[in-house]
């Protein structure tokens, strides 16, 4: 049996899991079920004390690529397997958002915006693509979904990890040095980084400052990557021309933060890339398979990195 614990839109994920495994029983708080029977649960934004309810649990699902809300609880043994998602749309959505970000700054529509706020009727010098340098920070398996789709738009595209790989049309920085060359040569930074006790606090003045004047940060991992105070310091004294964030140290984000009212950030609320229930659910499916016959799951998180 598995719990599904996920609002709103609950209706969609029970849909689709009937769909693609009919003969799963699958149940919610809204049902009358015996907890022992519960082997497995698939949440997202779990509550405090959820996972001690069931006591033959054998493995979580979370329902996102991220697993901050699953790592580090009293209610969930670091023995109990926890399987991310690997994608499930969320790629597509992603290069979307970077895009949108991307062009904001490429084409001038965030000075136009301006202007047409002043009334004035002002042509600017529009760059091309290649003259747009990306770069990513975090090579994952969304990372790199993200950065090889980046790259059949025609700009060059480059990305950091901290251990080797190779990935066709990208140039991959590792190490230290390799994340201050990567900084230095973006004119859009992109943060796609897991949260962990090394990328917290990363996006600080002394790593932000090394970009090329006239940069934009795009923050679609976690707000606590970035030091906020830092980053405003560096778009009020213009050498960051634009940030757009859909991550933040707390969400909702306070109505009083200075994000809100700055004129060269962007704010959007956690949307940046939505899970899909149909391909989360076949990738859930999947792997409960692979489970039953003894096989490790794809998307399964190491105790020791936490990701």
């Amino acid at each position: 049996m598995l719990y599904l614990h996920i609002e709103p839109d609950q209706q969609q994920w029970l849909d689709a899991f009937a769909h693609h495994q009919p003969d799963l029983k699958v149940v919610t708080a809204d049902d009358d079920f015996d907890a022992d029977r519960v082997r497995w649960v698939a949440a997202w934004n779990p509550s405090e004390g959820l996972f001690g309810h069931f006591p033959n649990l054998e493995a979580v699902f979370a329902l996102g690529a991220g697993v901050d809300a699953f790592v580090r609880r009293d209610d969930l043994s670091a023995e109990i397997p926890l399987i991310r998602l690997l994608d499930a749309g969320m790629a597509d959505q992603m290069v979307e958002y970077i895009l949108w970000a991307t062009l904001t700054v490429q084409r001038d529509f965030d000075l136009y915006a301006d202007l047409q706020r002043q009334n004035k009727w002002q042509e600017h010098t529009a760059r091309s693509r290649d003259q747009m340098r990306l770069g990513i920070l975090g090579l994952g398996a969304l990372g790199q979904q993200v950065a090889k789709s980046l790259t059949t738009y025609g700009y060059p595209v480059s990305g950091w990890k901290r251990s080797e790989i190779e990935l066709e049309g990208v140039k991959v920085f590792t190490g230290d040095q390799g994340l201050q060359q990567l900084v230095q040569q973006s004119d859009v930074l992109i943060s796609l980084l897991p949260n962990t006790p090394q990328t917290r606090g990363l996006l600080d003045a002394k790593l932000l400052g090394k970009l090329p004047k006239g940069a934009a940060l795009v923050n679609v991992a976690r707000g606590v990557q970035v030091v906020d105070a830092d980053l405003l310091k560096l778009l009020d004294n213009d050498h960051l021309r634009f940030a757009a964030l859909d991550v933040f140290h707390e969400e909702p984000l306070p109505t009083d933060h200075p994000f809100w009212q700055h004129p060269k950030v962007a704010v959007t609320p956690h949307m940046a890339a939505a899970t899909l229930p149909e391909p989360a659910v076949k990738q859930v499916v999947a792997n409960l398979k692979k489970l039953e016959a003894g096989q490790e799951p794809e998307g399964l998180v190491k105790a020791e990195s936490g990701y």
